[in-house]
This record gives C-alpha cells, structure tokens and sequence, in this order.
C-alpha cells in the first residue's frame, strides 16, 4: 500500500461490517498494517460478534453493541505512536467478524447404505437424507481451531466437513441404538431431536451450535418395503373371522334380493346356514391375533348340505331346514333327486334317510 493508504487509515476510526454475500461465517477487518487508532469506535451489529486479537493473542470477545477502544479497557495499539518508526507502529491489532445468524437448510445424506442388524428383518441396508441448521456460538474456539489467519472465511470451506460430521454421527447413533427400522420410520420429529442431542459435541469442538437436524427420510431395500406392505395389507384387513362374518351378511343379503324358481327356500336355507356360522364366529370372540392362521374347524360340528334339482335346475347348497321348507312347499317330492357328500351319485329324495324323515313327518295342511 502506498502513502495515501496510510493517511486514509489514519483518519478512518469506525470500524464496523455489513455483510450482503449471506455464507460469510468471518471476515478480517482490513486496516493499513493491522493498526487500529486509539479511541477508535467499534460497532458490532445484531448476528455478529467481533474478536479483538493483540500480537497473535485473542485480547477479547465482542458482542453486539457499542465499542470504544481505547487504552482503558484494550491494550495501546494508537498508530499515534508510530510517528517515530515512520508510520510503522510496533503495536498491532486485528479485528475478526463472526456472522452468529442460522445457517439453513444445510444438506446431509448417505453415499452408501447403512448396514444394520434388525430384530425383525435380520442384517438390513438403510438409507437416509435430511437437512440441518447450525450457527457461530464461540468465535474464540472457531478462530483458533478453523478460520486461523483466513481473513474472509465463507461457508463453502467448512460446509463438506459439518456434512461428514452429521453423516457420521447418523451412523454412530443409529447403529449402537439398536432401534428398530420400523421405529425409525414411526416419527422422524423425535429422531431429529435425539440426534441433534447425540451430534452437538461433534459442532462444539468448533465453536459451532447444531441448532436442529432435520431427518426427512429413511428408506430401506424395495424387497423389505414389499415386505412391510404385505404386513400393512394384512393388518388393514384386520381380524379375520370380522372380515368373514362381513362377507356372509353380504351374502345374505344378496340371497334375500334372489328371485329364481327356489328362491324363498334358498334364501330361508342360505340364512338359517349362514346364521348359524355367524354365531359360531360372534362366541369366539374378536381377540384373534389378525396375523394368526384362522382356527382348524371342528369337523364334528359341521353342518351337511345338500343340492336339489328343481326344474330342471340345481338348487344348494341347503341345510337341512331349507330341504324341510321346501318339502313343505311342495317343491321337494320323493322323487326328487338329490345329493349330499358322501354319496356316490344323485338319488331319489325318499332313499336318503334323513330327507325321507322329513318327508313323511310334513304336518297336514291347514284345516279351511
């Protein structure tokens, strides 16, 4: 610097910065041989904190407001002295800018996937990506363990070291947590919080705060996330033997809207049958575990069905009671075929024993 450079410091005594590049983390005041003026003023804005360093020492910490420096309270470092060494004083100072707002919206993902040991799935690979939000909290560990003689540190020299950090505290944490993959999707609001807790000393060594870390998503192989929405779907199903009764009432309903040949008795048969199986299902309760296999029937209770022809048409499948109906009705007569399981092939309706019964006990028609 020349001749005018030096009276122009000699006459400027605000010492101040604003900064308009929003990813300036410090910047180093510039003056004429680090030489600051006895009395000078120094301002320090909202979002800033300035350092005073002496001869390679940090003299003190500055937070924002209204600053006097003079021989009271920093040591003399009045380039009014220098006169006698030429303008070169032998005292010099500088002054460091620190930006202490919130850097936003930071990035953070894995590279590769996170191998884990699941309880429910066995060994896994995850994968995860988020954001997160960190600020200047003591500039006197920042100065001496990163920004060193830099005078104009930016966000982009430090920015891939904060990411490895958030990166490899997400695997740290996760891994030795043991927590399930399943819970890790379940709320990602308190996984942010607990890994925030879990990453800070990492941001404090230096200087800096982690103000919140942000995981927006945890992603596993598509083979595991079939196999979660299997587990969904069977879930949404619910209980089985609920699902089931769902299906015979809609059935019965249907049976009721039949208008064939058959269809009072049908719709009668089909109701008592279905009736039965409804009731038999409402006394076991609905405590089943959805995602047990259903109950081995007792055979012993099984009700026998049996098909008729009618006009020509089959007709069935028809408890007992419905076979009855129909006798009464006329439409079932002796000779009417029918078959049941266990026989062989259709035969007469008065050579099977149990409808024969019904047949000749039928009560005689009502008197006129």
């Amino acid at each position: 610097m020349g001749i005018w450079d030096k009276l122009f410091g000699e006459l400027v005594d605000v010492i101040e910065w604003t900064d308009d590049t929003q990813h300036t983390l410090a910047y180093r005041f510039p003056r004429y041989g680090n030489e600051i003026k006895n009395g000078a003023m120094l301002t320090v804005r909202e979002g800033q904190m300035a350092v005073l360093v002496n001869e390679g020492e940090v003299a003190d910490v500055f937070e924002p407001g209204l600053y006097e420096l003079n021989t009271a309270n920093v040591p003399i470092l009045s380039s009014l002295q220098g006169w006698k060494h030429g303008f070169e004083s032998p005292f010099k100072a500088e002054v460091y800018f620190f930006n202490t707002r919130v850097f936003t919206d930071m990035k953070w993902g894995l590279r590769n996937p996170l191998i884990l040991r699941d309880r429910e799935f066995g060994v896994i690979r995850v994968r995860a990506f988020g954001s997160y939000a960190f600020r200047v909290k003591d500039p006197r560990t920042m100065l001496s363990e990163i920004v060193g003689t830099d005078g104009h540190f930016v966000l982009e020299e430090i920015i891939g070291q904060l990411k490895n950090l958030v990166v490899t505290g997400f695997a740290k944490v996760v891994s030795e947590s043991g927590v399930p993959v399943l819970d890790l999707a379940a709320s990602y609001d308190d996984l942010g919080a607990f890994l925030t807790d879990q990453i800070q000393p990492m941001f404090t060594a230096f200087g800096l705060s982690l103000e919140t870390m942000l995981v927006e998503n945890v992603s596993v192989p598509e083979a595991v996330e079939k196999a979660l929405d299997e587990r969904a779907s069977s879930i949404a199903v619910g209980d089985l033997n609920r699902f089931t009764r769902y299906q015979q009432a809609q059935s019965m309903r249907d049976a009721a809207n039949n208008q064939g040949a058959a269809g009072g008795g049908l719709a009668m048969g089909m109701g008592f049958g279905m009736a039965q199986s409804f009731g038999q299902a409402m006394t076991k309760g609905d405590d089943t575990d959805p995602l047990a296999p259903p109950p081995v029937p007792e055979q012993a209770k099984e009700i026998k069905h049996y098909f008729v022809i009618i006009d020509g048409e089959r007709a069935g499948p028809l408890n007992l009671m419905a076979v009855a109906d129909l006798i009464g009705q006329q439409k079932i007569t002796p000779e009417t075929l029918i078959w049941s399981a266990g026989m062989g092939d259709w035969a007469a309706a008065d050579t099977v024993p149990e409808v024969a019964h019904q047949l000749h006990h039928q009560p005689p028609p009502m008197p006129v």
